[in-house]
């Protein structure tokens, strides 16, 4: 008997589709974080978002392979929901140019941004970034601070690194200011604080200039 040819292909094997699982895949596991996060679960590990997220094990190692990486992995969604330049800065024009992208971005996606800014899971979710973010801060501010004694050149990068990105929760709960607002503010203090230190050379940070 004449069997018809099967002209059928397994979309695995195309290469777009099979991108497009993945990162399917991938969205489903960070939503699973996320939810987690958000339910106060402090627990998290690759185990229980494997049966939660309704995948196997070793998919959830595949993707992020230690719990730094699973509890990072939020961030990285929320800067791609948020859009702009949602990321650590790279120089010192950075420092001021990504703020109005950072606090409207923000904006765009408050309820997840309020959580990781308020709840435990959120700040070990934030801190699971930190030695980026550190790094990314030191090497943005490092021209403006080379000429400060050791601890003030870390105390001022930490203000710096403050104003870039934490204002904004408390701006918007306690004065009920928009991104755009917020922006402007910190791209104020920010100018303000970058003139004084590129002013001030290697007098100390208590030292009036």
């Amino acid at each position: 008997m004449h069997m018809a040819e099967d002209n059928s292909t397994d979309i695995s094997l195309i290469p777009g589709k099979r991108e497009g699982k993945k990162d399917a895949v991938r969205a489903r596991i960070v939503d699973e974080v996320i939810n987690l996060i958000s339910s106060g679960r402090a627990d998290i590990n690759h185990d229980l978002v494997a049966e939660n997220a309704g995948v196997a094990r070793r998919t959830v190692y595949r993707y992020f392979p230690d719990r730094e990486s699973l509890l990072q992995s939020p961030m990285d969604r929320v800067r791609g929901l948020a859009g702009g330049n949602m990321r650590e800065p790279q120089s010192e024009e950075d420092l001021v140019g990504f703020l109005y992208d950072i606090h409207t971005g923000f904006d765009r996606v408050a309820p997840i941004a309020t959580m990781i800014r308020s709840s435990p899971q959120g700040r070990a979710m934030r801190l699971a970034n930190n030695k980026r973010r550190v790094e990314s801060y030191t090497r943005a501010a490092a021209d403006a601070v080379k000429d400060l004694p050791e601890e003030d050149r870390i105390l001022a990068t930490a203000m710096l690194q403050v104003l870039h990105s934490t204002p904004w929760l408390e701006m918007r709960d306690h004065w009920g200011l928009s991104g755009e607002q917020i922006a402007r503010a910190c791209g104020w203090a920010m100018r303000t604080l970058l003139a004084d230190l590129h002013a001030r050379g290697s007098a100390p940070l208590d030292q009036q200039t």
